[in-house]
């Protein structure tokens, strides 16, 4: 099939054909391929938008600059959600290779995006990537004011399964001061990682 064809079927009703295209095209790129996929980020079309999402994290790591770019300079709000959904999908598919920095970099920027659209997948992409940006999170929940923005990384650091994020919700779950939503969510990921880490086959 042509690259034409494959971005045609990337619109298919049929996710396993969408599926199939996605990977052709992730395992056979030419150079247009990131720059088409990147500019159906802002397609009204959500399957479509989806789809393209899914594809760029299926190239992986060489969509990591451009989607770093989106996510920190476009003006489009859909575009700069997408671009952290498809770094999202880059750490799911790549799980056993370093995140590259500059993905880490763009995403811990991207926490302080005034739009709850984009800082929240911001936060969902750092907890696929997972032990690494520990810290990262860590800064911007000591950081924020926003309860939104802080049950998101709670619950990041919730599911990571990381020490180091344990003192820090104990020390929420106990401020007289935080939130009472932010509170809650705390008390909850904190029983998760605290499972997540029992479980956890010794090193």
């Amino acid at each position: 099939m042509s690259t034409d064809e494959l971005f045609q079927r990337l619109k298919h009703p049929n996710p396993n054909l969408r599926d199939q295209a996605m990977w052709e095209l992730a395992e056979n790129p030419d150079e247009t391929t990131i720059p088409r996929l990147m500019s159906i980020l802002d397609e009204e079309d959500t399957t479509y938008r989806r789809a393209a999402v899914k594809a760029l994290g299926a190239i992986g790591f060489d969509a990591v600059p451009p989607l770093v770019e989106a996510l920190l300079n476009s003006d489009n709000v859909t575009v700069r959600g997408s671009a952290a959904k498809a770094l999202a999908q880059v750490a799911i598919n790549y799980p056993d290779d370093p995140f590259p920095a500059e993905g880490v970099q763009g995403l811990s920027t991207a926490l302080h995006d005034p739009n709850p659209v984009v800082h929240i997948a911001a936060v969902m992409a750092m907890g696929e990537i997972g032990t690494s940006v520990v810290d990262a999170l860590i800064k911007a929940l000591q950081a924020t004011d926003n309860p939104a923005l802080a049950i998101s990384i709670v619950n990041a650091l919730g599911s990571i399964g990381d020490e180091r994020g344990v003192e820090v919700l104990k020390a929420l779950s106990q401020d007289e001061s935080t939130d009472s939503y932010v509170r809650e969510a705390t008390v909850s990921a904190l029983s998760r990682l605290e499972l997540l880490i029992k479980n956890q086959p010794p090193q």
